[in-house]
């Protein structure tokens, strides 16, 4: 798995003070995208927040997910949460170390007052002085946000006065893009009041801390008031894999007012990703699961389609100029600026996603625009079913004939794809494994490539491509 180091940097650790007037939440940030350019601390908010206690849990939950590893918890896992300003809001969004959990923290209109919100993307410090000290935050002094550099603070120092170094998995990279694919698929399955919500989130089964295998997907079907437990994924039925995965949700509970679950339509057995939302205050936590509790959202392959051809990268190239740090991405408005038409807008949207871009609020059905504080770009220059497929096409092995393609693997191997109503089906041990469930196979993909005439970026990463086929589908997990 390739991995690097991301250096992460701030003035001063982020810290809760005691202040004459309430209580100071100082949220220090590092380098970030802004309007007006690439900034080492911007600043995106200062005031009050509305519901202190709601918004100081709802934080802690989103660094929980940040420093969790639901699957081989015993390896450590730690990235500094991401904050986005989109003018009317605040989002507070984390991966979890195994890339299976995705956490965001939207702090709306109603949750904050007395500031404007600014526009932007970073990391931000929690850190552990301060998560204990939002632990034992309590009662209802006012709590002063301040997301950002403190501009009147008289300090004698040069620079950054803390600096994180900390391991950064393309993987991780991966996920943020396909989680946001995923959930794009998804539509509202259920919806419980305070008691009900309460009353099934608490029952669900705690962390055994690794020690037992993962267990079968469990599924939950909508009946009355509350969800039941059923054995196979019926019609209306939501996935729920390692349920204990949700445990973040319970430093909300208290606060809830409603819980709200989304997830796609059910088409087979296979297990599904879903996403759980907990409502709150002036704010929504809401946590998107993968379909299986021992692997992540990288090697679900909802992205590839769109990174196949040099359209999708042109328009890609356009929608990105008019993308404006809107917390609502609309795809017509976007068409009727771009010339485009809405598929291809979607289609472009799914590729920003990859370079952290865009991402999808269930609670809205939208993309909103953010940008990742990382080397996003890595995930699409490394995905092994990408790059795979880019050297197929450039050592001249596919062989399209209609509707039937043969494309000629490295070992020599011959694999037919065939277009089965706008479906590329394929005789490799790939697609009899996942049947289309984890996108298309690295030979349907190539044939995908020639059929539109484009290889983007071949002559980028035919150097990095790796010709051992072992290794090519088997890096994606």
């Amino acid at each position: 798995m390739t991995r690097s180091l991301q250096a992460v940097a701030y003035r001063r650790p982020s810290a809760l003070e005691s202040a004459a007037d309430g209580r100071r939440l100082g949220l220090e940030t590092s380098r970030g995208a802004t309007p007006t350019g690439v900034q080492d601390h911007p600043s995106f908010f200062a005031g009050f927040l509305t519901t202190p206690q709601v918004a100081a849990a709802g934080l802690l939950a989103v660094a929980d997910v940040a420093a969790a590893r639901y699957y081989q918890p015993q390896l450590r896992a730690s990235l500094d949460p991401v904050v986005t300003g989109n003018g009317d809001r605040l989002r507070f969004e984390s991966f979890s170390g195994c890339g299976g959990v995705y956490a965001r923290l939207d702090v709306l209109t109603p949750g904050l007052d007395g500031g404007e919100v600014g526009h932007g993307t970073t990391n931000v410090d929690v850190n552990n002085p301060l998560r204990e000290a939002l632990t034992r935050l309590g009662g209802d002094d006012p709590l002063h946000l301040r997301v950002g550099p403190d501009e009147l603070a008289v300090t004698t120092l040069g620079g950054p006065v803390v600096e994180k170094k900390v391991p950064l998995p393309d993987r991780w990279l991966r996920g943020f893009a396909e989680a946001q694919v995923v959930a794009a698929g998804f539509d509202l399955r259920a919806e419980l009041p305070t008691a009900e919500a309460v009353r099934f989130l608490r029952g669900l089964p705690r962390s055994d801390g690794g020690r037992r295998a993962p267990a079968a997907p469990r599924w939950v079907i909508p009946v009355g008031r509350g969800l039941r437990p059923t054995t196979r994924p019926v019609p209306g039925a939501v996935c729920l894999p390692g349920p204990e995965r949700l445990t973040a949700l319970q430093r909300v509970l208290r606060h809830a007012t409603a819980l709200r679950v989304y997830g796609p339509a059910v088409t087979g057995t296979a297990p599904a990703a879903a996403a759980w939302e907990v409502v709150l205050p002036g704010m929504r936590l809401t946590l998107t699961l993968s379909p299986d509790a021992s692997r992540g959202f990288s090697g679900e392959g909802g992205v590839l389609d769109a990174l196949a051809t040099e359209e999708a990268a042109e328009d890609a190239e356009l929608i990105s100029v008019l993308l404006a740090w809107e917390p609502r991405v609309d795809v017509a408005d976007l068409a009727a600026a771009s010339g485009l038409t809405p598929q291809r807008v979607r289609a472009a949207l799914v590729r920003l996603g990859t370079s952290g871009q865009v991402g999808y609020d269930t609670a809205e059905a939208a993309h909103f625009h953010r940008e990742l504080p990382y080397d996003s770009g890595r995930a699409e220059r490394h995905n092994p079913r990408l790059r795979s497929a880019r050297a197929l096409v450039e050592a001249g092995a596919v062989a399209v004939d209609g509707a039937l393609a043969t494309v000629t693997a490295e070992d020599g191997h011959l694999h037919r794809v065939r277009d089965e109503a706008g479906v590329l089906t394929c005789s490799c041990l790939w697609w009899a494994r996942y049947r289309g469930g984890r996108g298309p196979c690295k030979h349907a993909l190539a044939v995908r490539m020639v059929r539109r005439g484009a290889v983007p970026g071949a002559a980028a990463s035919a150097g990095a491509v790796r010709r051992d086929p072992a290794g090519i589908d088997g890096g994606v997990r």
